[in-house]
């Protein structure tokens, strides 16, 4: 485990395939971003900012080349210079998309080949730790498979069961390839922290199936038993039981963090009509935050948060005194990261339009220019990084 608290960014590199104008079209943000030609740039600028952990991966549909096959030319490139600027990575390998020859989630396969090629990075860079092998892989399988935005863009229960099981179950054998290669590696999951409020009493079964819907891709991923009501959600929708016994033998919970991800997006209200709106920020991070550590009783990251350049600094205080507040009422939290390093392109609309619209969420903006966030998060570094929150022993016995 690591043994001192994480600040951290990213550098977002979703790369799902959506389809515009009738083709199919691949968003790879770190592309669009200029990521690919700013990237030193870029790794100045989390030095600058006295950011510790960066959250890194290139787009793995342009590694994995082939079953096997790998181009690793400026994954090399740019890990060598991560590893010389003392930058730690938390290795993210798999990020909303696959490479063109595997398809889409519903390929059986994809465990298998995911395996090997986490198991190929982590012997080519046996001194990376820190990994994210799939991220956010509730939004994976639910935007692909159940709200059709990318990806298979399919919208159906079986569909959305098929893709968690491929995605958790390749998350899971991941862990396993890196941990032959790197025994002492650590696997912080970034997973979106959600909540569905009943608008009105009649509501409240749907509420609460979604409640518990939620909590899926964790549940698989760290083998834990889950109630009849998903059970039989899982089994009604293509999961056989000897699947499901095959991730409470096989998960290494001992290895993980759990990340939590949380936008003002991620509560949500359940109508009357049956339909799901936004809610907006009604419990917050704290509160959410403590039903997942409840639940799973792991060391905590806050793995991924931002809002526009317009709220950003007062966002980032909340989020940061959330963070405070977990740790001194006993959560093991280890970590927060404000998501991502430079704004992003077109995720205020999840990317399935191309509008080409910068979505103003970065430290600092697709100029390099640093943002009012950017150096409130670099005041909040200095002034807390000797502090907070690795003093007690409670949080250290986790990470001993």
């Amino acid at each position: 485990m690591p043994g001192a608290f994480m600040f951290a960014t990213g550098i977002e590199n979703s790369c799902p395939m959506i389809e515009d104008q009738g083709r199919p079209l691949r968003r790879d943000e770190m592309v669009e971003t200029c990521h690919t030609t700013h990237w030193r740039q870029d790794f100045e600028i989390v030095k600058q900012l006295g950011i510790t952990h960066l959250r890194y991966g290139q787009p793995y549909y342009k590694v994995h080349i082939a079953p096997g096959k790998y181009d690793w030319g400026f994954t090399d490139e740019t890990f060598r210079a991560l590893r010389e600027m003392g930058i730690i990575p938390i290795a993210d390998l798999c990020h909303f998309g696959v490479p063109d020859w595997m398809g889409s989630f519903q390929n059986p396969d994809f465990p298998d080949l995911f395996a090997a090629y986490a198991g190929a990075f982590a012997k080519r860079y046996p001194w990376v730790r820190l990994y994210t092998p799939v991220n956010e892989i509730y939004i994976a399988a639910l935007f692909s498979a159940q709200y059709g935005w990318w990806n298979e863009q399919l919208h159906s229960d079986r569909a959305f069961v098929t893709a968690l099981k491929h995605l958790t179950r390749a998350n899971v054998q991941g862990m396993h390839a890196i941990l032959k290669e790197t025994p002492e590696a650590t696997f912080i999951q970034s997973e979106s922290s959600e909540y569905f409020h009943a608008e009105e009493p009649s509501c409240q079964p749907q509420a609460y199936f979604l409640n518990q819907k939620r909590f899926l891709s964790l549940d698989l991923t760290y083998g834990r038993q889950v109630g009849s009501t998903m059970y039989e959600y899982l089994l009604d929708n293509g999961m056989t039981r000897d699947e499901f016994h095959w991730y409470l033998e096989n998960h290494v919970k001992g290895n993980c963090v759990m990340g939590n991800d949380y936008y003002i997006t991620n509560e949500h209200m359940v109508t009357s009509s049956g339909k799901v709106r936004p809610s907006g920020e009604i419990f917050g991070y704290y509160v959410i935050t403590r039903q997942y550590y409840d639940r799973y009783r792991l060391p905590v990251m806050h793995t991924e948060t931002n809002i526009t350049a317009d709220r950003a600094v007062p966002w980032l205080e909340k989020e940061w005194a959330n963070v405070h507040r977990l740790q001194l009422d006993g959560v093991p939290i280890i970590g927060f990261t404000w998501y991502s390093l430079v704004d992003q392109i077109d995720w205020g609309v999840a990317l399935r339009v191309k509008n080409d619209r910068d979505y103003t969420v970065g430290l600092c903006d697709l100029d390099r220019n640093i943002r009012p966030v950017g150096y409130a998060y670099k005041k909040l570094i200095s002034t807390w990084k000797d502090i907070l929150p690795l003093n007690s022993d409670r949080v250290r016995a986790y990470l001993l």
